[in-house]
């Protein structure tokens, strides 16, 4: 698939696209698009070294709840590596069966009420995204935005400082930061 085969390029070429991240294509789905960028938030997060316990820990990307990738996310990442690491897909259906996950994508309808999710996740540094309606604004750490059919993020810089991540300025700068509101 062709598309697939872009995933290699830098994330910031991708990026570079234009201020809504273009990167999309016509025929690439919404949800190929956001697996793209699931793999590609690895190179631009940088996680506590406690995260890897061994060297060759895999980095692992989780979907909460329903998984509306498909099989993409998994085509995605196969075979791919980052600095000698694997990368895995897994799947959980709750917060406590989360053991070893980096990157946790939370589906609908969990993202819709992520209170409880993120109060499961307290304090551990996982890079958490949904496409979610205000997901960050709540506390998530990144949401997806689809605006005229692009697709654009939101990043709360104080989540992820509290799960000791580290976010890149080269992601930051195409973002748009939001604070966490009560609600």
């Amino acid at each position: 698939m062709a598309f697939l085969s872009a995933r290699v390029l830098p994330f910031a070429v991708l990026l570079a696209a234009a201020p809504g991240l273009a990167a999309q294509t016509a025929r690439a789905s919404e949800y190929q698009v956001k697996a793209v960028f699931l793999f590609n938030f690895a190179q631009f997060v940088d996680w506590p070294a406690d995260a890897f316990p061994e060297s060759d820990t895999p980095l692992v990307i989780g979907i909460l709840g329903d998984d509306p990738f498909g099989g993409v996310l998994d085509q995605t990442v196969v075979d791919e590596r980052l600095r000698g690491r694997p990368f895995q897909v897994r799947r959980y259906h709750s917060v406590d069966e989360i053991k070893a996950c980096h990157i946790l994508f939370v589906s609908r309808p969990e993202g819709d009420r992520p209170q409880g999710i993120l109060a499961g996740l307290k304090n551990r540094p996982i890079l958490t995204v949904s496409d979610a309606d205000g997901f960050a604004e709540r506390g998530g750490m990144i949401r997806f935005v689809t605006e005229r059919s692009r697709i654009r993020l939101k990043i709360n810089l104080e989540a992820a400082q509290a799960a000791h991540l580290t976010i890149s300025s080269k992601l930051l700068r195409v973002a748009e930061i939001v604070t966490a509101t009560e609600r």
